[in-house]
């Protein structure tokens, strides 16, 4: 069987493309940020809210979550997202730090 050059260029990007597509959703997620970090200690993140020290941080409020916070890249949603402060880490939706900030 003969194959044009038409039909070869279209299975070509179709292939093409589910491998590139596959290998997205096989990718490693993005590192997640560890309460032990030391930009993360620095600033008193913890990934649940509800365990902040607040005789050490008395500006937490009940409520105040990363997700709610203006520094949060994820959508408030999403179990982890990016945050301003620590660029190639993921923190958690319901986590919290003193840098929580509602602008």
């Amino acid at each position: 069987m003969k194959t044009s050059r038409r039909h070869f260029l279209l299975l070509s990007v179709g292939v093409g493309s589910s491998l590139a597509l596959s290998c997205a959703a096989f990718a490693e997620p993005a590192d997640r940020l560890s309460e032990t970090d030391p930009k993360a200690q620095a600033v008193g993140y913890k990934e649940d809210a509800s365990k902040v020290d607040k005789a050490r941080f008395s500006a937490y409020a009940a409520g105040q979550t990363c997700a709610s916070c203006t520094l949060y890249q994820g959508k408030p949603t999403d179990a982890y997202g990016g945050c301003v402060l620590f660029a190639a880490k993921q923190v958690a939706g319901r986590g919290w730090c003193s840098s929580y900030s509602t602008m």
